[in-house]
């Protein structure tokens, strides 16, 4: 299927060299979209191939591109003369709303393949027209739609003017991801490395309650003592589908390496992210000896009563409260992507 069509002798028809040389340029860049589409036509998996969005992977990247633009760009002039949207409702339904979208993409995944046959070992995709198959297919799909509902965590800090939270590399995570899950939604819908999908909606689950329950208030910081053990929950996550992914370099089984390598990396990647996360925020802090003038002995900053003071400045030593909505975790002034809780140093999910 041709979705342009190139001009033929377009350099003879402009009247000087430059835009001969730009038309040739836009000639050859459309071709290589046709071949591009051409080959998922080809090798895609019939059974997406009309569904929403799933023809070619220029929307996908068109919504991803926007995304970018509006939350860099376009947000943040917006807000520039205007005061902070206050959406402690809106953050309450939309936390709520994201638990229950959770908990039934993790029980489409069990009902789909892995509360039944698939296995843990080697499991191909199944191309076939089944019930239970056609049903992982679909859940795949609703997988790659919820990347998008994501989105709303940054659009939120943009109304909330929390513009040092949207950090590139939480810009970079959200915008990629739909791009990302769009591939094996085309290829590969359903078998192995809907493994990734299955562990990350029960997180999700597990996530989204706890900014669910901080979204209420301070008044809740008693009941999420238990928001270190969210990073070590996202960390086991990631080593279980690095485990579960690359354990196929080593056995015989009818599953694209390319996808194992894909899925695969990206948990290395997140690991190492998390990984250097927890030791931030968790971490053993050397001990600043504070001499009897109330100075630290290296000269650079001295604590007191919750505040720290350094050159002549005070600053307070956290965030307000120690509270932040749907926010990002802060590290040494930046936010970590994609988490919304009501801490300093917050669990974040970059999936």
């Amino acid at each position: 299927m041709k979705l342009f069509s190139v001009p033929e002798n377009c350099a003879s028809q402009s009247p000087s060299a430059a835009p001969a040389v730009a038309t040739a340029i836009m000639a050859l860049l459309l071709k290589y979209m046709d071949d591009i589409q051409d080959l998922f036509d080809k090798n895609g998996d019939p059974r997406t191939r009309n569904w929403p969005l799933m023809s070619s992977p220029f929307p996908t990247l068109l919504i991803c591109l926007s995304y970018v633009y509006l939350v860099k760009v376009v947000g943040p002039k917006f807000m520039e003369n205007r005061k902070p949207f206050q959406l402690k409702n809106v953050l309450i339904v939309y936390n709520a709303a994201q638990v229950v979208f959770s908990a039934w993409l993790f029980y489409e995944c069990l009902m789909g393949g892995w509360l039944k046959d698939y296995s843990l070992r080697c499991q191909p995709v199944d191309y076939s027209n089944s019930p239970t198959t056609i049903r992982m297919v679909h859940v795949c799909w609703w997988y790659y739609f919820s990347k998008f509902t994501e989105f709303m965590d940054t659009v939120f800090f943009v109304l909330r003017k929390k513009n040092e939270h949207i950090s590139s590399l939480h810009v970079i995570h959200h915008g990629c991801m739909p791009m990302s899950v769009w591939f094996g939604v085309k290829f590969t819908p359903g078998g192995h490395s809907t493994f990734f999908g299955l562990l990350n909606t029960f997180v999700h689950i597990v996530m989204y309650t706890y900014y669910l329950l901080a979204a209420f208030g301070p008044q809740m910081q008693k009941y999420l003592w238990w928001k270190k053990y969210l990073t070590t929950l996202q960390m086991v996550q990631f080593i279980a589908i690095m485990v579960h992914a690359f354990q196929l370099l080593f056995i015989d089984c009818n599953y694209p390496k390319a996808f194992v390598w894909w899925i695969g990396m990206h948990a290395v990647m997140f690991f190492f992210l998390f990984k250097e996360f927890y030791n931030q925020s968790y971490g053993k802090r050397p001990k600043v000896k504070v001499e009897s003038n109330g100075k630290a002995a290296n000269g650079s900053a001295a604590y007191s009563n919750g505040k720290v003071h350094a050159n002549g400045t005070t600053h307070v030593n956290g965030s307000s409260n120690g509270y932040s909505k749907n926010g990002d975790c802060l590290v040494n002034g930046s936010a970590a992507p994609h988490t919304e809780v009501n801490f300093t140093f917050p669990p974040f999910n970059p999936i």
